[in-house]
């Protein structure tokens, strides 16, 4: 309570000395030598020092070089912040002699009550630079006055300083502490940076070089009350710019944008710049702060344990989950039977899930731009899953007996290998459901990121779980008998729909050369499994004939499937309006353009994207009022890896697709759009 009153009358006297200070610039006359020092330097001493003397046609630099009395006083930069004053200085100088824009070091943030100010602790120095005239005749130059005002304070009080100083220039010499000092003064970046008003905040685009490392980045906007002082900043590198993202105080919008960004605390290093209204592109890979909220750590892992739940239904997951929860219903095994199965089952999901998540945060770590689901945007591990669904669907055609996916009850290891496929194939569909968890797990620190994935895994495998240990759920599934086997041959079903599905992906990724090629490696795996069914059904040794008849198509396609892969567009002509190819340009020129513009994110694997593509954006209803909007559409093809698309998304906080961004008209903060759309809600968009 005592911090925050003497905070709070340090500010308001901080106030009554700018009054004080401007009262006292109007009465003064013309003379400033003619001033009178009224508080003295005593707490922050300032000395006036010249870089040699003045010549004619040339700048010449003076500094104010500052000493506290201790180290508990301390100065302020231009703009002091919530609470404090800047330095002010009134010049005595020959006619045609002007006064540069003054140049500060990095300055440092001292909290205290809520209230934010800009400081410097210890001595400091600021350069202020004098464009001499070409025709001056420097020798016969009176001495150059200055009457500086400033303020000193310590955490609980604060000092008007002022000083009368002096430099006679045709004594002045060059200070050796000149060298040092320019040295600590912030440079200024050789390019204009672009900023924007959007919403509640301000967003800057400042040309760095991807190689020059930031550290812990903060921005000091020299503009007075244009922004939060106290807000949380975001920072984001796209390529050689740097974004950043400032919430808004009261000021208004300006002209022109300067300030200084420090890059840590512990350096006081960092540049100068200067901004100019303009185009703010988004995307980019978050470096510090966040550049939008997170959700809640809690909320984060019930959506991913939600999440997971909910992926039990889907098409490719709800066969084998069946099928496995029936096998205790078969066995009629104990009860230490049935949790051993539901332990091992769930040991082999939350592993899956856990290995899947810390492979893409490890591949993040390395440079490596990929994100949830990525597995499925390299070409061999979608052939590796479409023969797996092809021998999937035959076992449960009953083509063959497989302990690991069979209805028998096979032991622990069988559980193991089935909660291990669940959820390998189960990633594509966790679009709809995890959007929020796996967005925040590429921002959050990795033992929470990985307890997301834990969570995602414990959801998939609850149903089994909750079998395996409540005695009440076992005894309301259905007596064993012949019905059992029609259905794991009906199971056949959507496990053959996915992998007709993946020969498609095959198709779309590699092209038609790799798909008949992939298609000839499974011809030769269903054969295998036809031989190993008969083997098996007459009692005789089956697993050697599978591999002589597999192998050599094995064999085969290890060495044309990378000969026959050509790397196709995967994009398609879609019917709405004829959309362009995601890119940062494409997206800064539609903005630019000033009509609004619907960008939306896609990948062949997401099953989410594809229902959304058919049933919402492709209908005639969104394309006609699209049209009659003029809007612009982007379509950011995700099928396979795409850097570009990677960091757009992690700096959306969305970890895969679908993603779906509505930029109303003259607008630079996108509207995030659900992950399940309708015809309805994308065509009532351009008359929001």
């Amino acid at each position: 309570m005592v911090a925050r009153i003497s905070a709070q009358l340090r500010s308001v006297f901080a106030a009554f000395a700018v009054l004080f200070f401007a009262l006292g610039a109007s009465l003064m006359s013309a003379s400033v030598s003619a001033q009178e020092v009224r508080f003295g330097d005593e707490n922050i001493a300032v000395e006036l020092v010249a870089d040699g003397p003045p010549v004619a046609g040339e700048e010449w630099t003076l500094a104010f070089h500052f000493t506290p009395i201790s180290r508990e006083w301390h100065g302020y930069w231009s703009n002091p912040g919530d609470a404090g004053l800047g330095m002010g200085l009134t010049w005595e100088l020959p006619e045609g002699w002007e006064v540069g824009e003054a140049l500060y070091p990095v300055p440092q943030r001292l909290l205290i009550s809520e209230l934010m100010n800009h400081i410097y602790e210890g001595e400091y120095t600021v350069l202020v630079p004098i464009r001499v005239p070409e025709n001056a005749d420097v020798s016969t130059v009176d001495p150059i006055t200055v009457f500086a005002e400033y303020l000193a304070c310590t955490d609980a009080i604060c000092v008007p300083q002022d000083a009368l100083l002096e430099i006679d220039t045709a004594r002045a010499i060059t200070d050796p502490r000149i060298g040092r000092w320019r040295a600590e003064i912030a440079p200024l970046l050789d390019q204009t940076g672009n900023f924007a008003l959007t919403g509640d905040a301000l967003r800057i685009a400042l040309p760095l070089p991807a190689a020059l490392e930031v550290g812990e980045p903060h921005v000091f906007i020299e503009n007075i009350d244009l922004v939060s002082y106290t807000g949380e900043q975001g920072f984001a590198r796209l390529d050689d710019t740097l974004l950043v993202e400032i919430p808004l105080g009261a000021g208004i919008a300006p002209e022109e944008l300067s300030g200084i960004i420090s890059f840590g605390s512990e350096t006081a290093e960092g540049v100068r710049f200067v901004a100019a209204p303009g185009l703010v592109p988004t995307g980019g890979e978050p470096i510090a702060g966040s550049m939008r909220e997170l959700p809640s750590v809690w909320l984060a892992l019930v959506g991913a344990l939600a999440g997971g739940l909910l992926l039990n239904i889907m098409p490719c997951v709800f066969p084998i989950l069946s099928l496995k929860a029936l096998s205790l219903a078969k066995a009629g095994g104990s009860e230490a039977e049935a949790r051993r199965d539901a332990i091992f089952y769930t040991a082999g999901v939350v592993l899956a899930c856990v290995a899947l998540g810390a492979l893409m945060l490890a591949l993040r770590a390395a440079g490596t731009q990929v994100g949830w689901a990525f597995q499925l945007q390299e070409p061999g591990v979608v052939v590796a899953l479409l023969v797996l669904a092809v021998i999937i669907t035959a076992n449960f055609g009953g083509i063959f007996e497989l302990p690991t996916v069979s209805t028998g009850n096979s032991g622990g290891a069988s559980s193991f290998g089935t909660g291990l496929l669940a959820a390998f194939v189960a990633t594509p569909c966790t679009g709809p459901f995890m959007a929020a968890a796996m967005g925040a797990a590429l921002l959050l620190p990795e033992p929470i990121a990985l307890a997301l994935f834990a969570a995602l895994g414990l959801g998939l495998a609850l149903p089994f779980l909750a079998l395996g240990f409540v005695p009440a759920l076992r005894s309301k599934l259905p007596a064993p008998g012949p019905w059992m086997e029609r259905f794991r041959q009906i199971m056949a079903i959507p496990m053959g729909l996915t992998a007709f599905a993946l020969i498609w992906l095959v198709s779309r990724i590699g092209g038609q050369g790799f798909a008949l090629t992939a298609l000839v490696v499974v011809f030769g795996v269903v054969i295998a499994l036809f031989v190993v069914g008969k083997l098996q059904r007459s009692g005789k040794l089956a697993w050697p004939a599978f591999g002589l008849v597999a192998v050599p198509f094995a064999l085969f396609g290890a060495f044309a499937l990378p000969a026959s892969y050509s790397g196709a567009s995967t994009a398609d002509a879609a019917s709405i309006h004829e959309p362009l190819a995601f890119s940062e340009g494409a997206l800064t020129e539609a903005r630019a353009s000033g009509a609004p513009v619907f960008i939306w994110f896609t990948a062949d694997w997401c099953v989410t994207c594809k229902v959304n593509e058919r049933v919402a954006i492709e209908q005639e209803e969104v394309r006609a009022a699209f049209e009659a909007a003029g809007v612009v559409t982007i379509r950011g093809d995700w099928t396979r890896r795409d850097e570009a698309i990677t960091r757009f998304l992690t700096a959306q906080g969305a970890a895969g697709v679908p993603l779906y961004l509505w930029y109303p008209a003259g607008s630079d903060a996108p509207e995030q759009l659900p992950q399940v759309l309708t015809p309805g809600l994308l065509a009532d968009l351009p008359q929001k």
